[in-house]
């Protein structure tokens, strides 16, 4: 796949943004990400997301990170840069900068601040809308429980019909599959680039449902792939089984270390060199650590021995 095939799909991690001790980018270990990346034969890589701790960098350190990654990744794959925002002008200024980069896809939630200040259907539509077109690329809506927004099937069908570069859908809320099969029954050929989140807790669900894409977290997607590709060829029993091999690491990923599991997995396997995040956000407690690392090298994912 080339960064400009459409429609896009398959495995579309995370990218971590990795820190020093001392808290400041590491640029070089953020160039080594993005090769271990690759080597784990994803098909796209999705940078500034909130598994990216987006919201604990500042503007300058986007600008920095967006022309770094796209330069560094220099069309290996598919970039998709994450540009949410509460304002719309923003949001579509970030979008914009990132296609100038070279982004593929952009990626935003809908409009939310805090836990109460919402929008209505029409100001989201005009939100993506207005981001797509200054972006003038596609558009990918992530759908999950963090922005306390509710997108019903019925408008997000309403959006790929009326927006035709806001045709991608990252849906992570709770019966992801239902959703995901609803939505491509209502919206049919629009419905460009069904997916999944919320580091592949429900991907065998989700594939049964009908997406065409996952985004996980970049702890385990050379493992994932097979799962991935066996589905993808109608051999069912062979991805179950695949699936049941790597459920136990997905799910302590997702219930017990959020982001923190792919920094403490590539630090061990010397990708990067430290698994710092930014305070307010704690390391992992060092019992919880311990039990990561036990399931990791039971299912033995490359970021474990990448840079080995």
């Amino acid at each position: 796949m080339t960064a400009s095939t459409r429609p896009f799909s398959g495995l579309f991690p995370v990218a971590p943004t990795p820190f020093t001790e001392t808290g400041e980018l590491d640029l070089d270990g953020q160039r080594r990400v993005l090769d271990c990346m690759i080597d784990q034969r994803v098909d796209g890589i999705c940078i500034l997301a909130n598994y990216s701790e987006q919201f604990l960098l500042t503007d300058a350190e986007r600008e920095v990170l967006i022309d770094l990654c796209l330069t560094h990744v220099a069309g290996r794959v598919p970039v998709m840069v994450t540009c949410s925002h509460f304002s719309t002008q923003i949001a579509a200024d970030r979008a914009k900068r990132a296609a100038q980069a070279g982004a593929s896809i952009i990626m935003v939630m809908p409009p939310y601040h805090g836990a109460s200040l919402r929008v209505d259907e029409a100001a989201m539509f005009d939100f993506f809308a207005q981001v797509a077109a200054s972006a003038n690329v596609p558009v990918m809506i992530q759908d999950a429980p963090l922005s306390g927004v509710t997108l019903t099937v019925p408008f997000l069908t309403r959006v790929a019909r009326e927006l035709p570069l806001v045709r991608y859908f990252k849906i992570e809320v709770p019966q992801a599959a239902a959703k995901l099969r609803a939505l491509i029954a209502a919206g049919g050929d629009a419905i460009e680039g069904p997916f999944d989140g919320e580091e592949a807790i429900t991907l065998l669900p989700d594939l049964d449902a009908g997406a065409t894409g996952t985004m996980s977290s970049a702890l385990l997607p050379d493992l994932i792939r097979t799962v991935f590709d066996d589905h993808r060829a109608g051999r069912r029993d062979e991805a179950r089984a695949g699936y049941a091999r790597i459920l136990p690491l997905i799910n302590y990923e997702n219930r017990q270390c959020g982001l923190r599991a792919t920094k403490t997995v590539m630090m061990e396997g010397g990708v990067i060199k430290s698994d710092a995040v930014r305070r307010p956000l704690e390391p992992l407690a060092p019992a919880t650590r311990a039990e990561l690392l036990e399931l990791a090298r039971e299912a033995n994912p490359l970021a474990l021995r990448w840079g080995l």
